[in-house]
C-alpha cells in the first residue's frame, strides 16, 4: 500500500516528534507548513520555529504563509494534492476551504482528553487545576475550536511533581505514537469516529498576565499547582520590596492550618522559606529575584532580607 501523501502543519517544539515520525515511517510529505519567523529575545532577531528547523534538516518543502486564508496559499495546497492534512499546534484555525480540501480530511493531535481542555493551553491548565491524568486525542478537524469527532485517545498520569514542562515532554512523544496509529488505521480505511459530548466540554484559554501573580489567600495546594503549571513558562511570582520574586518550585508543608496572615513568612524550613497561605503552609524551594538567576530559596534569606515575619505580596 502506498504511503499516504500528507501536508504537515505545526509550529512549536511539541509538534516536532510528530514530524519526525512521518519522516521515519516514510510518509509522502508534500510540504511542511509553519508560522512565519518571529522576533525573539532581547535583540528581537527573527527566529525559526522548531518545526521549520526540523523541516530544513530533513530538506522538506517548507511554506510559511502570512495568511492561510489567502487564495495563493490555498492554491498551493490544492496543487500539493494531499490525502490528509496533519495539524499539530499550528497556531491558527483552518478555514473551511482548507478543511474540505484533502479527501481523508484534516486531523489534529490535541494535548488533552477531549472534550476536556479544548483550547490553546491544555497542558498548563491541567497542571494548574491539579488534574491527576492527561493525554492525547487525535481528531477530525471542523470549523470549531477542538470540537471535531475524536479518533483515538491515550492517557498518562500526571505525577504530583510534574510541571507543565515535564508533562509537555511526555505528551509530545505520546502524540507522535498516537498519530502513527491513527494514520495506519486511516490508510486501512478503519478509522473509528466518535462525536464529542459537548455537555462535558471544558476550556483551556490562553494564559493572561493576571494569573501569574500568586494570591496568598488561596490554599497551599492550589498555589503549589499554579507554580507547577507556570513552569517553565511564564512563571508564577510574588512581590518583595516592590520587586518581583519568581517562584519556580514549592512543596506543600501543611494543608490543614488556618493561617491568619496569608503571605507572611512563618518559618525557615529545611529546603527553603515556609509561607502562610489561605489554608496551609507552602515551602518555597526555588526562586528567582528580579533580574537575578534562579536559586534555592534558602540562598535568598540573607541577601534579600527574607526573614520570619516578612510579608510577600
Amino acid at each position: 500500500m502506498a504511503a499516504l501523501r500528507t501536508v504537515f502543519m505545526g509550529t512549536p517544539d511539541f509538534a516536532v516528534p510528530c514530524l519526525n515520525m512521518l519522516v521515519n515511517e516514510n510518509y509522502d510529505i508534500a510540504s511542511v507548513v509553519t508560522q512565519p519567523d518571529r522576533p525573539k529575545g532581547r535583540g528581537q532577531k527573527l527566529a525559526f520555529s522548531p518545526v521549520k528547523e526540523a523541516a530544513l534538516a530533513y530538506n522538506l518543502t517548507l511554506w510559511q504563509p502570512a495568511k492561510i486564508k489567502s487564495d495563493e496559499f490555498i492554491r498551493q495546497l490544492e496543487e500539493a494534492r494531499p490525502d490528509v492534512i496533519v495539524v499539530v499546534a499550528f497556531g491558527q484555525l483552518l478555514p473551511k476551504k482548507i478543511l474540505a480540501l484533502p479527501p481523508l480530511g484534516c486531523i489534529n493531535v490535541h494535548a488533552s482528553l477531549l472534550p476536556e481542555y479544548r483550547g490553546a493551553a491544555p497542558i498548563h491548565w491541567a497542571v494548574i487545576n491539579g488534574e491527576t491524568q492527561s493525554g492525547i486525542t487525535t481528531m477530525y478537524m471542523d470549523a470549531g475550536l477542538d470540537t471535531g469527532d475524536m479518533i483515538l485517545k491515550a492517557e498518562i498520569p500526571i505525577a504530583p511533581d510534574d510541571t507543565t514542562g515535564r508533562l509537555h515532554d511526555k505528551l509530545k512523544e505520546l502524540g507522535a505514537k498516537l498519530l502513527s496509529e491513527t494514520l495506519k488505521l486511516m490508510a486501512l480505511g478503519k478509522v473509528p469516529r466518535q462525536a464529542q459530548d459537548n455537555s462535558k466540554a471544558t476550556y483551556a484559554p490562553l494564559l493572561t498576565r493576571e494569573i501569574e501573580k500568586i494570591n496568598w489567600q488561596m490554599p497551599a495546594p492550589s498555589i503549589h499547582n499554579l507554580v507547577r503549571g507556570l513552569n517553565p513558562w511564564p512563571g508564577a511570582y510574588c512581590c518583595h520590596n516592590e520587586k518581583k520574586l519568581k517562584v519556580w518550585q514549592t512543596k506543600v508543608a501543611n494543608t490543614d492550618s488556618m493561617c491568619s496572615m496569608p503571605g507572611r513568612i512563618a518559618a525557615l524550613g529545611s529546603e527553603g522559606i515556609i509561607v502562610e497561605t489561605g489554608k496551609g503552609l507552602l515551602e518555597l524551594v526555588e526562586v528567582q529575584p528580579e533580574s537575578k538567576r534562579k536559586m534555592k530559596a534558602w540562598e535568598c534569606v540573607r541577601g534579600y532580607c527574607l526573614d520570619v515575619g516578612t510579608f510577600l505580596g
